[in-house]
């Protein structure tokens, strides 16, 4: 899989695999998750791509910030690129990571060359009512006093509630998971909100005018699957949905998900 590294840059967490000569693909995981949610299939990018991983800020092991609004955001993730001298990256986000990428190629579109969103609801009509344990957790008056008193057990089922195959939920993404505050959790969630709110993905997108691979699991219980349709209005788009999936490919269908990935990132390439 090549080199791998751990460090922070601009006090932003960040993972490297595979070669550093290789072609850059940046994956930005969603609200209440991290960099390590993405850990099952990454061993088979970093075969063909340098693989960058990051942990958006209150996430993971990155600190939280003082604002946590999509634009805002996306700027730190630019300014991380620009440390790392990087351009022209296939960036890959997850539910609300999808978010993020969009603005980071809105606010700098020299940095994206293309993008791959995974399981990202494209406007509020396509949200889902939320499973129990998500609504107790996030609901006042108990929501404060739940999430401080999460166990293992309970940060598993948050993540399983949301697949529709069984997963076995990687260890770090659990102690990632942990860490994650729940006022930063819920300001996070207001933010996504107020973003496809003020402007659909779809919208958004057509105006980039870039590739974009939209890739939904046809059993997520989070957004409409029906929804990943949207996407199908944008010009070079491509929809793909994996059958029997729910809202966290990477955990429910590693090998499927990095061959959409892969498959999306040679085309641009050979482009």
């Amino acid at each position: 899989m090549g080199t791998h590294e751990d460090r922070y840059v601009h006090g932003t967490r960040v993972v490297h695999d595979g070669p550093r000569e290789a072609p850059p693909l940046l994956l930005v995981h969603g609200s209440g998750a991290a960099g390590s949610s993405w850990g099952p299939v990454v061993p088979a990018l970093a075969e063909r791509h340098r693989v960058i991983r990051i942990d958006l800020p209150g996430h993971g092991q990155s600190p939280p910030a003082p604002s946590y609004d999509v634009p805002g955001q996306a700027a730190g993730l630019a300014a991380v690129l620009d440390e790392l001298g990087v351009r022209a990256v296939t960036a890959a986000g997850h539910s609300s990571g999808g978010y993020v990428a969009t603005a980071l190629a809105e606010r700098r579109p020299d940095l994206v060359g293309s993008l791959a969103l995974i399981s990202s609801g494209p406007s509020p009509d396509a949200l889902l009512p939320q499973p129990l344990l998500l609504r107790a957790l996030l609901g006042p008056p108990l929501g404060p006093l739940l999430w401080r008193a999460r166990s293992d057990a309970v940060l598993r089922r948050g993540v399983t509630s949301v697949c529709h195959r069984p997963v076995d939920v990687p260890d770090e993404l659990v102690a990632d998971v942990r860490g994650i505050g729940y006022p930063a959790f819920r300001a996070v969630l207001r933010q996504n909100g107020a973003y496809i709110a003020e402007r659909s993905l779809p919208a958004r997108l057509t105006a980039l005018d870039l590739p974009v691979l939209a890739l939904f699991g046809a059993a997520d219980p989070r957004w409409d699957p029906a929804s990943a349709h949207q996407y199908a209005t944008v010009p070079n788009a491509r929809v793909e949905q994996l059958p029997g999936v729910g809202h966290f490919p990477m955990l429910e269908a590693p090998e499927a998900t990095a061959e959409s990935l892969l498959r999306f990132a040679a085309v641009q390439l050979r482009g």
